[in-house]
């Protein structure tokens, strides 16, 4: 499967923190469309994060995609049937960092909060 939803147009959209709240719908309405089946996926796993307002789109994102990852190593589900699942918990990881390349100075802590959370959820599924 193609990356292509890592390669999407920047919108004028800020996703850094800021003191006006935005929406990831709003946010996620500004980036070229993902493909249905994939827009329909993150649509369902974000749910009613979509419309509520935030002033760390990053962190939304980043959340949702652990939660998905966490669930689906948890239940043993990393196979071809889960294929979607994988690729939208990529999807709201990638977007997480293109949220969070709005605020630069922030950048390398985020990634490095990041790797630490999402490799803390191979430990807590192992068996």
């Amino acid at each position: 499967m193609s990356r292509s939803h890592a390669s999407r147009p920047h919108s004028s959209r800020s996703a850094a923190p800021t003191a006006e709240p935005a929406t990831p719908g709003l946010w996620l309405a500004g980036r070229a469309p993902a493909p249905d089946a994939l827009s329909r996926r993150l649509r369902e796993v974000l749910g009613a994060r979509l419309s509520a307002p935030t002033h760390d789109l990053a962190d939304v994102f980043l959340s949702a995609g652990e939660g998905l990852l966490s669930l689906l190593l948890l239940e043993g589900r990393t196979s071809r049937e889960t294929a979607l699942d994988l690729l939208c918990a990529d999807a709201l990881v990638t977007y997480a960092f293109e949220a969070a390349s709005d605020d630069p100075a922030r950048l390398q802590a985020r990634g490095e909060r990041a790797m630490a959370r999402i490799s803390e959820l191979s430990v807590s599924s192992a068996p």
